[in-house]
């Protein structure tokens, strides 16, 4: 069953000097931040889709069941692409390992939401990327920020 994610508030800390809520602070920070990738895609730069690879396969080198990693990396190089591709702007990319799952979140600064489509059986290279997204992913979605919007999805690291 498709999910949509929910996340989290931060959390206070409290301490009896300045000293210690300091350490306390950035160990509690240390402790609470998850593996992550974040990168800056340059516009039109499609050398980053094959980087953006690599990058996640290490980050992901011992994360989830036999495959998963696999489809992790095929699923965020069409949400690359297709943010350097049909935008023509810079984006954001941003992978996230949780406990049960990974989020993969990538953002570009151009407010047009993406629409699934049905591929053209004569163009061999075009229209399947959200389609993929939408059959792999254990969710997946579009949210819009102040300036442009964000395409995510999550698998679920015991996912078979």
């Amino acid at each position: 069953m498709k999910r949509q994610a929910r996340g989290g508030g931060p959390t206070a800390v409290g301490a009896f000097s300045a000293h210690t809520v300091e350490g306390k602070a950035d160990s509690a920070r240390e402790q609470a931040q998850p593996p992550q990738l974040r990168r800056r895609l340059e516009r039109a730069d499609l050398g980053a889709v094959p980087e953006t690879r690599r990058a996640l396969r290490e980050l992901l080198r011992h994360w989830g069941r036999p495959g998963r990693s696999e489809i992790a990396e095929l699923l965020t190089s069409e949400l690359v692409t297709n943010a350097l591709v049909h935008t023509d702007r810079d984006a954001v990319v941003t992978a996230t390992v949780g406990p049960r799952a990974l989020r993969v979140e990538v953002r570009d600064f151009v407010a047009r939401i993406p629409r699934v489509r049905v591929p053209d059986t004569d163009d061999q290279t075009h229209g399947r990327g959200l389609a993929l997204v939408q059959s792999l992913a254990d969710a997946w979605g579009v949210r819009a920020h102040g300036v442009g919007k964000a395409v995510w999805f999550e698998l679920d690291a015991g996912a078979a």
